[in-house]
């Protein structure tokens, strides 16, 4: 399993409708690409904002590459999403799931 990483930042005002637009949107597409698990979405309050983090979880790099295009690494943000966002990161970090706990 491989979990791909992103962070962005949006204002306290912005996160719930950011939050509403992952869920309709992007949860929504995601869940259609053969080879996607799950998804999680993080936050916290950081000097004024909200930092969010987007975990989804791959069966595989090609699965990835389904959503992501030719440049796996690259992040996939649309204009409607970045609305939302005062800043985000253009490139993901990918990560090997090693060892899980879901109790």
């Amino acid at each position: 399993m491989i979990a791909r990483i992103w962070t962005a930042r949006t204002t306290r005002a912005k996160a719930p409708g950011y939050a509403d637009h992952l869920r309709a949107h992007v949860f929504a597409h995601l869940g259609g690409i053969p080879g996607y698990e799950r998804a999680l979405l993080l936050q916290r309050d950081v000097d004024g904002e909200v930092e969010v983090q987007v975990i989804t979880f791959w069966r595989s790099l090609e699965a990835i590459g389904a959503f992501a295009g030719t440049d796996s690494e690259a992040a996939v943000v649309t204009d409607e999403a970045a609305a939302l966002l005062t800043d985000f990161d253009r490139r993901v970090r990918h990560f090997d799931v090693v060892l899980s706990d879901s109790r």
